[in-house]
């Protein structure tokens, strides 16, 4: 199954860059099996500060299987041919990556 653009465009406008996405929210949102096949991922929480920690349903978990809406943005960058070029490595965050993708759609 393949995306429409309206599909992608409107899972990159859900991304932030913070979230780790179920994979049954992913299904349900339309993402193709083989995005969630080759993005799909087990995390572990670093309880040592509260910005490494997994919460699921408000409770922290120490292992949780998903997709980072980071890594989604970043695939959904490419399907909908948006160049950032280089310089997105120089961006201290994740959250700053994600939201130099959208700006980025929006100048194109």
């Amino acid at each position: 199954m393949a995306l429409s653009r309206l599909q992608a465009l409107s899972l990159l406008h859900e991304c932030d860059g913070d979230h780790i996405w179920s994979l049954q929210h992913c299904r349900s949102r339309g993402i193709p099996e083989d995005w969630i096949q080759e993005l799909v991922d087990g995390f572990e929480s670093g309880f040592d500060r509260d910005d490494t920690t997994i919460y699921f349903d408000e409770k922290r978990v120490t292992q949780y299987e998903g997709i980072r809406d980071y890594d989604l943005a970043l695939k959904l960058a490419k399907y909908l041919r948006i160049d950032v070029g280089p310089q997105i490595d120089l961006l201290p965050t994740r959250r700053a990556i994600v939201r130099a993708i959208k700006e980025k759609f929006e100048e194109d």
